[in-house]
């Protein structure tokens, strides 16, 4: 038995839901997850504008 990770990164237009469902149909299982902020330059300034959340997936292949 061996496990295999892969990270989803929620997409711009998508729930935190919509993509737990993905993994889970593509046989993943969230165990993990991050968050990193996107920040923009205005005026000399950092501006957060959103954050991008990744789940860490593990799949357990027999």
């Amino acid at each position: 038995m061996s496990k295999k990770t892969v990270w989803f990164e929620v997409g711009e237009n998508e729930t935190l839901a919509d993509c737990l469902e993905r993994m889970k149909e593509q046989g993943y299982m969230a165990m993990g997850r991050k968050e990193e902020p996107v920040f923009e330059d205005i005026d000399g300034e950092p501006v957060p504008v959103r954050q991008i959340v990744k789940f860490k997936g593990v799949k357990i292949d027999n």
